[in-house]
C-alpha cells in the first residue's frame, strides 16, 4: 500500500505564540526530522500543510502577511510532493488534499506535526473516516501546557497520551518514528 506523510502545521507560527515553549521542541525536532530523512530516503511522498487563518495582518502569526507562515526553525529540508493552506483543524477539510492523496494511489498516511491534540488529531480521525489507514506518530507531534477548566494544569505530556489513548486501534495505528519507518518497508 503506498504510504504519504503528512506534515501538520511544522511552521513559524508557532514559534510566535505566548503558550510556546522550548521544553519539548528539541525532542520533536529531531523525532520529526528523523521521520522526514526516512521517508525521503525510502520514496514515501510527504506532504506540506500549513494552517493560514484569522485576521490578515503582520500582527497575526497565522497570516501569510506575518511571514511566519513557512517552515518551523530546524525542520529538515525536503521537496514536498505538495502543500495545502488550511484554515480548518482537519487538513482535509477545503484543501484539496483528500483528492491528492485519492489521485496520488495513497492508501496510508502517515501523521505528524503540531498541535498533536488539535490539527494532527482531527486531520487523522478524517482520515479515517475517508477509509485511509492512518499511521500517527506520537514522538513527531508537539504540543504545549494547558489548563483545566478549573485552572489546574494539563502537561503536554499527559495531552500527548491522551490523544494517543483515544486514537488507538479506532482511528489510528500509534506509532514511534521508527515504528512509522519499519512500516514503510511492509505492505499492508
Amino acid at each position: 500500500m503506498k504510504s504519504c506523510l503528512v506534515l501538520i502545521d511544522a511552521q513559524e507560527s508557532f514559534r510566535h505564540r505566548p503558550y510556546f515553549t522550548e521544553r519539548d521542541y528539541p525532542a520533536w525536532l529531531a523525532a520529526q526530522n528523523a521521520l522526514i530523512e526516512a521517508c525521503t530516503r525510502s520514496g514515501v511522498p510527504i506532504v506540506r500543510v500549513f494552517h493560514v487563518d484569522g485576521p490578515k495582518t503582520a500582527q497575526n502569526s497565522f497570516a501569510l502577511e506575518s511571514g511566519h507562515v513557512r517552515p518551523i526553525e530546524g525542520l529538515a529540508p525536503f521537496e514536498a510532493a505538495a502543500t495545502f493552506h488550511k484554515s480548518r483543524h482537519s487538513a482535509l477539510v477545503g484543501t484539496g488534499l483528500d483528492v491528492w492523496l485519492t489521485q496520488n494511489g495513497i492508501g496510508r498516511v502517515i501523521i505528524s506535526g503540531i498541535r498533536t491534540e488539535q490539527c494532527c488529531e482531527t486531520t487523522a480521525r478524517h482520515a479515517s473516516d475517508l477509509g485511509f489507514q492512518v499511521d500517527y506518530v506520537t514522538d513527531a507531534t508537539l504540543t504545549f501546557d494547558m489548563k483545566h477548566e478549573d485552572g489546574t494544569p494539563l502537561s503536554a505530556a499527559d495531552i500527548k497520551s491522551r490523544t494517543a489513548t483515544v486514537l488507538k486501534d479506532r482511528f489510528a495505528r500509534i506509532c514511534t518514528v521508527a515504528q512509522a519507518v519499519d512500516r514503510l518497508a511492509t505492505p499492508a
